[in-house]
């Protein structure tokens, strides 16, 4: 690709979401995201970022997004600059075919479209999984588990849920519903 190659190929895609900033920067705008493109001082490579969270809000995250990079995102990585995290890639321009270029603008707009979520969700389970181990080594069934989060729930231990009714209900059987699950698969 070539600088002049940029312009068409994001108003392709993106239509009048793309915009123009000078003749080495582009943005695309939309509702659900802001894409930037940048080439660097010197022409020869381009740089395509989306912004996804605060730095502040993914630093429980930040061994799971490195981990990320090295795994699962492909073209595209976790980067933080200026107190954010950003989707990014990077690609020398001369060598850079339109397929690649469509196929890390996707993966950056996937990787925000999850967000945190993955790394949440991984964090979650991993404590859970502490939970049920020290359970099981303190020789509690998958039972009385249950009672005693619902007894730390009643008492404010583990927060109020006194929202509203069924709460409580809902919160308890979703412990429930991951209990079970990882029960099987934890030693004690």
């Amino acid at each position: 690709m070539t600088p002049a190659d940029i312009t068409p190929f994001l108003q392709e895609r993106f239509g009048s979401g793309a915009q123009i900033n000078s003749t080495d920067a582009w943005q695309v705008e939309t509702p659900e995201f802001r894409l930037l493109v940048l080439l660097s001082a010197d022409l020869s490579w381009l740089r395509v970022l989306v912004p996804i969270a605060p730095a502040q809000a993914v630093q429980p995250y930040l061994t799971q997004l490195l981990e990320a990079n090295f795994e699962t995102t492909q073209e595209g990585r976790y980067a933080l600059h200026q107190d954010i995290l950003w989707g990014a890639f990077h690609h020398e321009l001369a060598s850079l075919q339109p397929n690649t270029l469509d196929a890390a603008i996707t993966r950056l707009l996937g990787l925000k479209q999850q967000g945190t979520e993955p790394f949440f969700s991984q964090m979650l389970e991993a404590q859970m999984r502490q939970i049920i181990s020290a359970s099981k080594q303190q020789g509690q069934s998958l039972e009385a588990t249950m009672q005693t989060l619902d007894r730390f729930y009643s008492e404010g231990v583990m927060g109020d849920l006194s929202e509203g009714s069924g709460y409580q209900e809902q919160v308890l059987g979703a412990w429930r519903q991951q209990l079970e699950r990882l029960w099987p698969e934890v030693e004690g």
